[in-house]
């Protein structure tokens, strides 16, 4: 007989957490963003960070931020849609920051993978994301698939970020976290922490001190074990945060206490939440 998934781990009531990185604003929410955003907070997953893209998903990003008080925006153009990235778009997007929900600048990178633009063009439009970034005073939300010496490099060429940032999704090796770190930057944790297979992340997990991981879901991408293949959603962070927990031997309230000081430290969030989220 198949076995029911395993249930979402359980907070302490005094506990919570931080979805630092999803994209609220894509259809896979359409019809149910509000129920998503409810459940998530009933299992302690008492604030998100959606991700803006590009032009559009970023004001839809800052738009569903400005209705709930929990929810926070970032603003962007992905390495995917680096060729939108015009300087009239920049402006746009620069204008949109001075919303007091944009929390971020980002996501921003390479991924030499899809290549749904060409190498050069990511390149650019990384470059001046990460100099208007610093403009901006906004830390930076980065993408690097498979694009981790180009990575390293254009964010050494423009030097210090003055705000910081954190490497979404993270896919390196050890060595990459630790030179991600000594610029200032976190490492973020998402569901493929969950896999049998994630052996390297695994190895990050358990070598990369607590002071410098965020945990994520990247939803609606990326589902953990047990909805591998699913719609992913905030409330599953519970399961990567446990697996952090589980390879670092600590409790799961730890975990969450210190990627929940992380998240308010990085995108300067407030420190608490309305009385209603609790």
């Amino acid at each position: 007989m198949k076995q029911p998934p395993r249930p979402i781990p359980l907070l302490s009531r005094h506990a919570t957490l931080i979805d630092t990185h999803c994209h609220l604003d894509m259809e896979a929410y359409q019809t149910d963003l509000d129920a998503v955003i409810a459940s998530a907070v009933q299992h302690g997953v008492k604030r998100m960070i959606t991700i803006g893209i590009d032009h559009s998903s970023s004001r839809q990003a800052v738009r569903i931020a400005n209705q709930h008080a929990n929810i926070f925006a970032t603003i962007g153009f992905h390495p995917h849609d680096a060729s939108q990235a015009t300087q009239k778009a920049l402006n746009d997007l620069a204008e949109m920051a001075r919303n007091h929900a944009v929390v971020g600048y980002g996501e921003i990178g390479l991924d030499y993978v899809k290549h749904y633009a060409p190498r050069d063009v990511q390149i650019k439009a990384f470059k001046q994301q990460l100099n208007l970034a610093k403009d901006l005073n906004l830390p930076v939300v980065i993408h690097d698939r498979e694009a981790h010496e180009d990575t390293r490099n254009l964010i050494r060429s423009v030097g210090h970020l003055p705000k910081g940032g954190v490497m979404h999704c993270f896919s390196g090796d050890v060595q990459l976290a630790q030179a991600m770190i000594d610029m200032g930057l976190y490492i973020s944790i998402p569901g493929v922490a969950t896999f049998t297979n994630a052996h390297g992340l695994h190895e990050v997990i358990r070598t990369v001190d607590l002071r410098h991981l965020l945990l994520e879901t990247d939803g609606p991408f990326l589902a953990p074990v047990p909805f591998r293949g699913k719609r992913n959603e905030p409330k599953l962070l519970l399961y990567t945060a446990q697996m952090v927990a589980d390879i670092k031997q600590l409790s799961l309230e730890t975990v969450a206490q210190a990627t929940t000081s992380n998240a308010v430290r990085l995108f300067q969030l407030p420190e608490t939440i309305d009385n209603d989220l609790r």
